[in-house]
């Protein structure tokens, strides 16, 4: 190993392909279509949730139920209203705050990462997806 000021050289990169710059990483992300959102803008699923899909998170749509895990909102439940993947936030059905005229009332955003599915509206595709992750981790429990 090369020496450098009487240390070690060590390289944790990996894949030489992928850069680990803050700065391109963050432009990648803001810029990202909405395919690529929509993953990013996924929640863990609840404990029974976990254990009948066999996959541990998946991306929140419209009319799931969540739960608020971090914040000054947290342990508030609710139905998502809006996933809005241009700010990377949802809107949960009864959280509200109000305004500073006192009198109405704003929807707080939420990051996904900071919410916890316990409901899951399922569709034909979302069933597709979810019988097919279930079925990976059912693969690789059997090779163990």
């Amino acid at each position: 190993p090369a020496l450098l000021l009487g240390r070690t050289r060590c390289t944790m990169k990996f894949n030489t392909a992928v850069t680990s710059s803050r700065r391109k990483n963050r432009a990648r992300h803001f810029s990202s279509d909405s395919s690529s959102r929509r993953r990013l803008m996924s929640s863990t699923l609840d404990k029974t949730l976990r254990e009948k899909y066999g996959c541990r998170s998946i991306p929140v749509c419209k009319d799931d139920e969540v739960k608020v895990m971090t914040g000054k909102l947290k342990g508030r439940e609710g139905r998502v209203v809006t996933v809005y993947r241009k700010r990377f936030h949802i809107l949960v059905e009864r959280l509200n705050r109000l305004k500073s005229d006192n009198q109405t009332e704003a929807p707080v955003p939420v990051h996904p990462s900071n919410v916890m599915i316990t409901k899951i509206r399922e569709t034909g595709s979302r069933r597709a997806i979810l019988d097919r992750r279930g079925k990976d981790s059912a693969d690789m429990d059997r090779v163990d």
